[in-house]
């Protein structure tokens, strides 16, 4: 294939070298942006009478076909191919002649494909915005089912007060409504069209620069041609957010696998979502958390990579640019899959609500609130503290609960304590009272407005 640039070249590029500088084995991928950017170039071309309307419309009418046979699967791609831009240029040439040689008038491939990745990243971003409401549905179904499901709240892995499994799922609920927000924002920041930047200063041709941005969806066009083509901030934010995404689906994997362990037992994952040994005939092992856990850490590469490719590069472009496609593909590819596995893993997970019920009781996660049952009695807090403490350790000699603890024990410590402390320590009874907004006792709250936010934007 002649290449788009072998005008002033003598001699024929080395193989090996062609091939370290080609992109089409994955720049591929951009097809359908550089034909929907090239429709529109060429129509604002036709506009601004650079083209005639004649061939304006032979090259746009013809574009679409290309488009419509790479979705059918009956183009063959040309595998000799530099890039996915060289391939659809002479492709259109081959279809319709000369007229296909006038595409690129007023154009750079650094415009050009600065324009594809952004319209790229814009319908990933679409894509996983859909991902994220998806998963975002289950842990509202289960935050509705397990509102009342008791199980123990952790600090530094030590067993803290007690709280609902709802409640703890609306954590999760609020990470990927911020996930939601933060991919909104960077699509909002990144959507301005480069396209009329040229290679770097622009062009002498009068093109029509917001036409064509508008005719592709763009809010504008970048201010300074120069940022237009080497401006890789976008993705940057882009894998920033799919970064953050990958750690609360890491955190909240780590919580699965823990809860599916034989010492917790709070979870059971569904076989379809877990793998066995191949030596221990016993095991069933939370291999796709694990899985999410894991490739947490080839998104975070893809950041870091990114970030040090950029960190010496001089204006305006540079090959090194070309660094950008692989890792931003493979992340959001990565992310999807996960967001999809997990959501589904955890749809079909079940929660043993005995078991996290029983866990909540034992580890004396109601002692803050045997204090500030003892406040209520009129001791002051600092004492009623210290009283707890005192009742906690009186348990751990006897090695019972405070539940357990005869009134007379607790007397021992606390005149004032009546036998109305048993029930105002029960972890039911302990969560119903915390009912400040954001409380695990105002959980009904919680799912409404959860459900309003998801209802609302569906209705969007």
């Amino acid at each position: 294939m002649a290449q788009l640039w072998g005008g002033r070249f003598t001699e024929k590029t080395d193989d090996l070298a062609y091939d370290f500088n080609a992109s089409l084995r994955f720049d591929i991928r951009l097809l359908p942006q550089d034909i929907r950017g090239s429709i529109a170039h060429a129509s604002m071309l036709g506009k601004q009478g650079i083209l005639t309307e004649k061939e304006a419309r032979l090259i746009t009418d013809e574009l679409a076909r290309m488009a419509s046979d790479h979705a059918a699967g009956v183009w063959e791609i040309d595998p000799e191919a530099e890039d996915v831009h060289s391939l659809v240029e002479a492709e259109l040439i081959r279809r319709i002649g000369e007229s296909g040689k006038k595409l690129h008038t007023g154009r750079s491939r650094n415009d050009q494909v600065a324009t594809d990745m952004r319209l790229y990243v814009r319908d990933t971003i679409d894509a996983l915005d859909g991902d994220l409401t998806a998963l975002l549905s289950v842990l509202l179904a289960l935050m509705e089912e397990h509102a009342g499901t008791v199980m123990p709240g952790f600090t530094h892995m030590q067993k803290a007060q007690p709280i609902t499994l709802g409640h703890h799922l609306g954590a999760y609920f609020e990470m990927f409504r911020r996930d939601r927000e933060r991919l909104a924002s960077v699509r909002q920041r990144m959507n301005v069209c480069p396209l009329g930047s040229g290679a770097l200063a622009g062009t002498t041709y009068d093109l029509d620069r917001e036409y064509a941005a508008k005719l592709l969806g763009f809010d504008g066009i970048s201010r300074n041609s120069l940022d237009g083509v080497s401006d890789r901030d976008y993705l940057i934010d882009f894998l920033s957010a799919l970064s953050v995404i990958m750690m609360h689906l890491s955190r909240f994997s780590e919580e699965i696998i823990t809860w599916a362990s034989d010492e917790y037992r709070f979870i059971e994952l569904s076989d379809a979502y877990s793998t066995g040994s191949s030596l221990m005939p016993q095991k069933k092992n939370p291999d796709i958390a694990e899985l999410i856990r894991g490739k947490c850490g080839r998104v975070y590469g893809h950041l870091t990579a990114l970030l040090t490719t950029m960190k010496g590069i001089p204006l305006a472009y540079n090959k090194d640019m070309q660094e950008d496609k692989e890792g931003t593909f493979d992340a959001a590819d990565t992310v999807r899959s996960c967001l999809s596995l997990f959501a589904a893993m955890l749809k079909t997970a079940k929660f043993r609500e005995e078991r996290m019920r029983l866990s909540a009781a034992g580890g004396f996660t109601n002692a803050t609130d045997a204090a500030d049952y003892l406040v209520r009695k009129g001791v002051p807090f600092r004492d009623a503290h210290g009283m707890a403490g005192q009742l906690v350790l009186l348990c751990i000699e006897k090695g019972i609960t405070l539940e357990e603890l005869p009134l007379s024990e607790w007397k021992s410590i606390c005149p004032l304590v009546e036998d109305d402390v048993y029930e105002a320590i029960r972890p039911e009874t302990c969560i119903r009272l915390r009912k400040i907004p954001g409380a695990p006792g105002m959980i009904r709250d919680e799912i409404a407005e959860a459900a309003a936010y998801l209802g609302e934007d569906r209705k969007n």
